[in-house]
C-alpha cells in the first residue's frame, strides 16, 4: 500500500523469507504464544495497522458518499427482475447472465462462468387439509427432491412426535401407512434441520407413507419453511414436506391427548435430471500476483423457489461482486487479485463449491490465499469470524481490529457462514465469513418472507463497506496468509 511500505528485505529476514517477491512465501511459526496470545512480529503488526487511512475511505465512500445505497438498489434491481433463482430454473440462468453482463459494465475483469452440474427440482400443486376430527387447511411447502403423491392425493391417520428418540420407541406396526408428523422443539438451526433432511427416510423406515416436519424456524406466524432433505439410498421415497410451527404443535397435542386425525396430502413434485449450470465470476486482477495467491469473496446467487432470495443470499452474492466495483472505482488495486466468485447449487448441497474445487485442485495451493463468503444474513455487521491455523489467526485478528469506523471489531472463530468455501477451509485453507446481528435470519429463511422488506440499505452498505476493506488488506499484505493445507 501507498502510506506505509515496510523494507521487504527485513520482513523477509524476520520471516524467514527467501524473497519478498515470491507469490507463496510462508509465515514461519510465530503466532500465537502458548498463553493463547498472539506475538506477532512489531514490523507485521505496524503494516496491518498502517492500512487504517485506506479502510476509513473505503468505509466513507460506501457507506457515506457516493456509493450509499448503490448495493442495495442493486440487490433490488436483480431480485425484482429475476424472482426466486432456484437450482435448474429458467431465472437462475438469465439472472447469472444478468450478472455477467453487468460485472462487465462495472469494469471487473476476466469475467466468466464456469460450469457445475446441479440437481433439478420442480416444486408442483402442493395441498395439506387435517380432514378428520374437523376440516383444517395445513399450509405447507415440501422439501427439495421430495417425490410427490399419486394423483389425487393420499388421505392417511396421522402419527405425531416430538423427536426422532420418541419415534423410536413406537413399533413399525403402529406407523405402517401413516403419515409421521415431526415437531422437534428449536434448539438452533444446525441441531434441529436434522429433522428436515432425515424425517422422510427415518419415517419410511418404519413404513409412513408420508413424512410432515415443523418448519426449521425459532419463530412464525404462520409461513412454512423449505429447504433440502436427503433420501437414505436403502429406503422407499415417500412425500416429505415442513409445515408451521404452529400446525405441527397443534397436531403434536392432539394426538397426545389421544384424538384419531386424518390428513389428505397432495403433491405434485418432481425430481428431474440434473442439469448444468454456472459459478459466475469477476476479478479486480493484483499489481504484483496475477494468477496466484487470490483473495476470493463469495456468496450463492440461487436461492429456494419461495420469496426471492433477497437476504439468502442475494446480499451475500451483491456484497461480493460490488465490493470489487467499488474497489475498483476508487482505485484501490491490491497486490493479489481479489475474485468474486457467485456460487451456483448452493441450497442443493453446495454443488456449486464442489465443481470449482476439482476444476481448480491441480493448482489450488498456489492459486488461493484466503477464502470469503457471506451466507448468513447482511444485517448490521458486528465483525468478522475466521478458520485456520493459529499464525492466520494472529494476523486476521489485527485486520479485524482496523473495522473500528464499522463498529465490526467482534472476531470468532470457526466460521459460521461460509458453506461453499468449507471445501477449502475443512482442508487448511484460511476463510471468514460476515458476523452480523442476524438474530432473526431463521425468520424469513427459506420462506415466502425473504423478500428486499428485510434487507436495510445502510446495513447492506456497512457489510459491503467491510467485506472490501477486509479484502483488500488481505489481499495486498507483503506476505500470503500462511495455511496448513491437507489434501
Amino acid at each position: 500500500m501507498a502510506s506505509v511500505i515496510l523494507f521487504l528485505t527485513v520482513v523477509g529476514s524476520i520471516f524467514g523469507l527467501a524473497s519478498a517477491g515470491v507469490a507463496d512465501n510462508r509465515v514461519d511459526t510465530f503466532g500465537k504464544q502458548q498463553n493463547g496470545s498472539c506475538d506477532l512480529p512489531e514490523a507485521l503488526v505496524k503494516e496491518i495497522r498502517g492500512y487504517q487511512p485506506i479502510v476509513n475511505k473505503i468505509v466513507d465512500k460506501i457507506v457515506n458518499g457516493e456509493y450509499a445505497g448503490r448495493t442495495w438498489d442493486s440487490l433490488a434491481e436483480l431480485v425484482d427482475t429475476f424472482g426466486a433463482r432456484v437450482a435448474g430454473s429458467e431465472q437462475l440462468e438469465k439472472a447469472i447472465d444478468y450478472v455477467i453482463d453487468k460485472m462487465q459494465a462495472d469494469g471487473l475483469e476476466n469475467v466468466h462462468t464456469e460450469n457445475a452440474t446441479v440437481p433439478h427440482w420442480v416444486r408442483g400443486y402442493e395441498s395439506a387439509e387435517l380432514v378428520k376430527p374437523f376440516r383444517k387447511n395445513l399450509p405447507l411447502l415440501g422439501l427439495g427432491s421430495s417425490v410427490g403423491t399419486p394423483r389425487g392425493g393420499i388421505i392417511a391417520e396421522v402419527l405425531a412426535v416430538e423427536s426422532f428418540k420418541e419415534f423410536e420407541t413406537i413399533p413399525a406396526e403402529q406407523v405402517r401407512g401413516k403419515i409421521v408428523v415431526f415437531s422437534p422443539v428449536w434448539e438452533s438451526y444446525g441441531r434441529t434441520v436434522v429433522y428436515r433432511s432425515q424425517a422422510a427416510s427415518v419415517a419410511s423406515r418404519k413404513g409412513a407413507v408420508a413424512a410432515l416436519v415443523r418448519s426449521i424456524t425459532p419463530f412464525s406466524i404462520g409461513s412454512p419453511h423449505t429447504g433440502q432433505q436427503h433420501y437414505q439410498d436403502d429406503v422407499k421415497k415417500i412425500p416429505v414436506a415442513c409445515i408451521t410451527v404452529e400446525d405441527a404443535q397443534m397436531l403434536l397435542r392432539k394426538y397426545r391427548r389421544g384424538e384419531q386425525m386424518e390428513i389428505h396430502l397432495e403433491m405434485a413434485d418432481r425430481p428431474l435430471d440434473p442439469v448444468v449450470s454456472r459459478n459466475t465470476i469477476g476479478e479486480l486482477v493484483g499489481t504484483t500476483y496475477t494468477d496466484t495467491s487470490v483473495v476470493v469473496v463469495s456468496g450463492h446467487l440461487d436461492s429456494w423457489d419461495v420469496g426471492v432470495g433477497a437476504m439468502d443470499d442475494g446480499g451475500g452474492a451483491m456484497i461480493s461482486w460490488k465490493a470489487l466495483t467499488y474497489l475498483k472505482a476508487m482505485g484501490l488495486r491490491p497486490r493479489r487479485t481479489i475474485r468474486a466468485i457467485l456460487w451456483t447449487g448452493e441450497e442443493e448441497g453446495l454443488y456449486g463449491g464442489a465443481a470449482y474445487k476439482e476444476a481448480h485442485k491441480p493448482q489450488e495451493q498456489k492459486e488461493f490465499n484466503f477464502f470469503f463468503e457471506s451466507d448468513i444474513g447482511t444485517f448490521e455487521p458486528r465483525g468478522l469470524d475466521f478458520v485456520g491455523n493459529a499464525d492466520a489467526e494472529c494476523i486476521f485478528r489485527e485486520i479485524v481490529k482496523l473495522m473500528g469506523p464499522l463498529n465490526a471489531t467482534e472476531f470468532e472463530t470457526p466460521t459460521d457462514g461460509g458453506p461453499d468455501i468449507s471445501h477449502w477451509t475443512t482442508r487448511g485453507f484460511p476463510g471468514a465469513s460476515l458476523l452480523n446481528k442476524n438474530e432473526k435470519y431463521f425468520w424469513f429463511h427459506h420462506s415466502a418472507g425473504d423478500t428486499m422488506a428485510v434487507e436495510d440499505p445502510k446495513n447492506l452498505d456497512k457489510c459491503a463497506a467491510l467485506w472490501a476493506a477486509a479484502a483488500y488488506v488481505v489481499a495486498d499484505l507483503s506476505i500470503s496468509m500462511p495455511k496448513d493445507v491437507q489434501p
